[in-house]
């Protein structure tokens, strides 16, 4: 909970988390407790939210925040912090020109903020040197559909996953990245046991458990899969010529290049059997309604614009595209990813869906700004401004919203570059990101609940986020911070913004701006809403030419008809190659593929979920999925400490043992940063080679070697507050969680027994004072010497356990879920002292094992008792006897999972 001085008040508002854009519905009571729940009238997500967006209230806290401007660590007023980075500004581009500043953005940022720094960059310094993290899950997309249809138009919307016959996940793990958009297709399963869902993927993750059909393709396989598809729907007669005829350029070309890759190898190649291809094939051959719904695993990718464009290939080679139920739809990562690249976001784009090097929409835009200059070429994209930081070719950098030295590929090589500049400037919410270590000035942000503005889900559907609680510290929005700088540097009248609405009606305005139905993108119904509309605004689909309605629910499509972007309003089918599957850069040296993604719990780099108890109880540590057989090869047994390494850098990692991953490859979550774990950061691992068409980076397709992180020593350490592992002798291996009154952490380390309870004496009795050796007088120890094993506790008067900790020889024995409670509690007597110090829960506190549901704390070991011992042999009934998956629903696939694997293994457990 967190608590705001505001009267008690109900305010609807956007879920800051992935691209599904569900609507929210924030609570202030009279104590000035906030309570958050789902939009039920929302149409993105009609109150369901995930384990994320139920746990947004526990983000409303001003714990951790960045609250005042500094320049080089000392806090200043936002005058003069907006003074200095004005005059320095105007110095580098003085000595070095435009062209020697970036700007690395966000889809964090809510669409207000993005437009007027992509205005301020591109119509007053001149330049695209403005990038946004969203180049690395969207820009194939982006560069996809703009080969395809003129534009960056998502044809569809959620809506057809209601109708839709066959639903195809290509690169998705739905259930965990986008878990209410999964719901919503597993409740119209329920309800129409005949819609049939196909998973492409080479991970059988959470979301191919459930799939009728699961292709387990080999890495970068999709190209060659959709061509073949494309081959088979045309000597099966499944192409719909009219549909070509009238609105498609390209077919013969593109179905010349699809023929090569139907070859009786293909099965091989793909690493799936014959009769799965089989399957497949028929099911979108006789399948019309069908939608193809595809994420980072096709995205993220060296080929990710010529995956985009073999699916979008097959769609528009059946006429299956702007109808209910059918079409390719792209589902964005992040929050406001769409906004970005409505407001030109990317270093690639224009405002208002207008091309960068196109001469005529060059001279829109700078008429409608009135601007002084316009960017007329490309700017530099993530990867290469972070190289022309570290070379020296860019001599400042304004970051917003994004922690790029933990997220980029190659992240060692951000850290060093800006480490490198002369003028790092971070915009930032948190006081603790590996990204904010770097700056010369930092900027306090507004974070989500304090913020004014819209985003852009993954249906082009505009929602208002609203402002739930006074702003921390001296927190300002980013748009506002932007524009003190723009006037600061001479630029009064254009940037001199008020509210967000000034700015909403400005960017609307210019969508309409000699428009003529050229343009996809069109909501110059709001240009001139009041004030009082834009803050009453609710949800609707664009385009929108005229004044949004109160309820705007009709769902809108492109392309059903044709009337594509192009200069002959026909779409383009473009010929692709087909890509080899797998990594042909496997050697001896590193012979296993690496896959990175995301969690079910987690958040970017976890500079809010990481800090919630409930949430990190699901993951506490970074882990590495490995195939049971590659575990042996090397090795590695069930949660051992593995090093991962490239030739980039190494990672350390817990492993977790699985035959749902496929032998030869292994998966990394991306969240960890050095917040949370020493050597935690995967993408330091990730070689920077992008998609030649996008720049979108590849993250899925790594070469790494594994093997065991040979420890002498291991602790559990238990901390109020979080531990602080000294910069010049930390373990190797460590991970660091929030409990409910303090901190979880594992460490593993190469030091004797005697060393690392030594130093873990200091972190964890000392967190601010590390290298002090003196407990606090009033406060009572006590220790336990064993052969093998230390273990110490410190209680503060009154019986209050304020540090625990056990070191060991081998990996620390004791119950998690037990110990996990002890900071809650009180030991008075010398006897409950001593049993802690045992460290055996009592027979009334039985394992929960590993959290499966954030929303009850119910473990893993407490579903497989309900299993065994009560009979529950259905998701709802693991609920109704343990509550299990019956709030936010986003456990519902784990438990199923754990159901059919003991169900497999015991007979004697019911299967009904």
């Amino acid at each position: 909970m967190s608590k705001t001085p505001s009267a008690k008040a109900t305010v609807k508002t956007a879920c800051p988390y992935c691209g599904v854009g569900c609507g929210v519905v924030a609570t202030t009571n009279n104590d000035g407790n906030i309570e958050v729940s789902g939009d039920k009238q929302h149409p993105a997500n009609f109150g369901k939210l995930c384990s994320k967006g139920l746990a947004l209230a526990d983000t409303l806290n001003d714990d951790g925040r960045l609250l005042h401007p500094t320049i080089e660590g000392a806090s200043v007023s936002w005058d003069v912090a907006t003074s200095q980075i004005a005059s320095s500004l105007k110095n580098t581009i003085r000595e070095f020109g435009s062209e020697s500043i970036g700007f690395y953005v966000s889809g964090q940022l809510l669409t207000e903020d993005y437009y007027v720094v992509n205005k301020f960059v591109k119509g007053w310094l001149g330049t695209a040197n403005i990038d946004t993290n969203s180049r690395l899950c969207m820009a194939s997309s982006v560069a996809g559909h703009k080969r395809a249809f003129g534009t960056d138009t998502v044809p569809g919307c959620y809506e057809d996953l209601d109708s839709a016959e066959l639903i195809v996940l290509v690169g998705s793990n739905l259930a965990w990245c986008h878990p209410v958009l999964y719901q919503r297709i597993m409740d119209t399963k329920a309800k129409r046991p005949e819609l049939t869902v196909v998973v492409i993927d080479p991970r059988n993750s959470i979301t191919a458990s459930n799939a009728d059909l699961h292709l387990q393709i080999q890495p970068d396989g999709d190209t060659l899969l959709f061509n073949a598809l494309l081959h088979h729907l045309h000597t099966q007669g499944a192409t719909d010529t009219s549909y070509i005829d009238q609105h498609v350029e390209g077919f013969d070309q593109a179905l010349a290049q699809a023929a090569t890759a139907f070859s009786p190898q293909l099965s091989e190649q793909l690493g799936v059997s014959k009769d799965e291809l089989e399957q497949f094939f028929t099911l979108f051959t006789r399948i019309q309604k069908t939608i193809t719904v595809y994420s980072q695993g096709v995205n993220q990718s060296r080929t990710g614009t010529d995956k985009v464009s073999a699916i979008i290939n097959c769609h528009l080679a059946t006429g299956r595209i702007g109808k209910p139920g059918m079409g390719p739809f792209s589902i964005t990562g992040q929050p406001n990813a769409m906004g970005g690249r409505e407001v030109g976001g990317l270093a690639t784009m224009l405002a208002c869906h207008r091309d960068l090097e196109n001469t005529d929409h060059q001279a829109q835009v700078q008429t409608f700004w009135q601007s002084p200059a316009i960017a007329n070429k490309p700017g530099l994209t993530a990867v290469d401004m972070f190289r022309a930081v570290q070379s020296g070719k860019l001599k400042a950098i304004w970051i917003m919203a994004t922690n790029p030295v933990d997220s980029l590929p190659e992240a060692d090589t951000a850290l060093d570059a800006l480490k490198r500049c002369p003028l790092v400037i971070v915009s930032e919410v948190t006081r603790n990101s590996d990204t904010l270590a770097c700056a010369n000035i930092a900027l306090p942000a507004q974070a989500f609940g304090e913020k004014e503005g819209t985003v852009t889900n993954s249906e082009r559907r505009i929602s208002r986020q609203r402002r739930i609680k006074t702003p921390a510290g001296e927190a300002m929005p980013d748009w506002w911070a932007i524009s003190r700088v723009a006037q600061k540097m001479g630029y009064t009248d254009a940037f001199n913004y008020e509210t967000p609405a000034q700015i909403f009606t400005e960017y609307a305005a210019l969508s309409a701006f000699e428009n003529e139905g050229t343009v996809d993108f069109n909501i110059g119904g709001c240009a001139d809403l009041s004030d009082d509309e834009y803050n009453t605004l609710a949800p609707f689909q664009w385009p929108c030419l005229e004044k949004p309605a109160t309820n705007n629910s009709v769902a809108i499509r492109f392309f059903g008809a044709g009337q594509f972007y192009t200069p002959d309003k026909r779409a383009r089918m473009i010929s692709v190659q087909n890509a080899i599957p797998g990594n042909n850069t496997l050697s001896d040296s590193y012979p296993l593929i690496l896959n990175t993604g995301r969690i079910r719990d987690q958040w970017h780099t976890m500079t809010r979920t990481g800090y919630i108890p409930r949430l990190m109880g699901h993951r506490a540590e970074p882990f590495i999925e490995i195939n049971p057989s590659d575990a042996l090869i090397h090795g590695i047994k069930d949660a051992d400490i593995v090093q991962i390494d490239s030739q980039n850098n190494k990672v350390l990692a817990r492993s977790m043992l699985s035959d749902r991953q496929t032998p030869g490859q292994v998966f990394i979550p991306m969240h960890w940063s050095s917040q949370f774990a020493s050597l935690g950061r995967v993408n330091t691992l990730v070689e920077a080679h992008t998609d030649p068409t996008s720049r979108q980076p590849a993250f899925k397709n790594q070469a790494v070697s594994i093997r065991r992180f040979a420890a002498s020593s291991y602790a559990f350490l238990l901390t109020r507050q979080q531990p602080y592992f000294a910069d010049n002798e930390p373990p190797e291996y460590w991970a660091s969680a929030p409990l409910d009154e303090g901190w979880r952490s594992e460490v593993a380390s190469s030091l004797s027994l005697d060393e690392l309870t030594a130093q873990l004496t200091r972190a964890a009795y000392h967190p601010c004072e590390p290298d002090s050796a003196e407990i606090p007088s009033p406060w009572q120890p006590l220790e336990y010497t064993g052969n093998n094993s230390r273990r110490l506790a410190l209680f503060e008067p009154y019986g209050r356990l304020y540090a625990m900790l056990y070191v060991s020889t081998s990996s620390v024995e004791l119950s998690r879920s037990w110990a996990m409670t002890l900071l809650t509690k009180r030991y008075e007597s010398l006897q409950t002292r001593w049993q802690l110090m045992a460290g055996r829960a009592p027979s009334d506190q039985p394992d929960k094992g590993a959290i499966v549901c954030s929303c009850f704390s119910v473990g893993d070991k407490e579903i497989v008792r309900s299993i065994r011992n009560d009979g529950c042999c259905t998701v709802d009934k693991v609920g109704k006897k343990l509550s299990a998956g019956t709030n936010c629903g986003s456990c519902r696939n784990e438990i199923d999972v754990l159901i059919k694997r003991y169900q497999a293994t015991d007979q004697s457990i019911p299967t009904h």
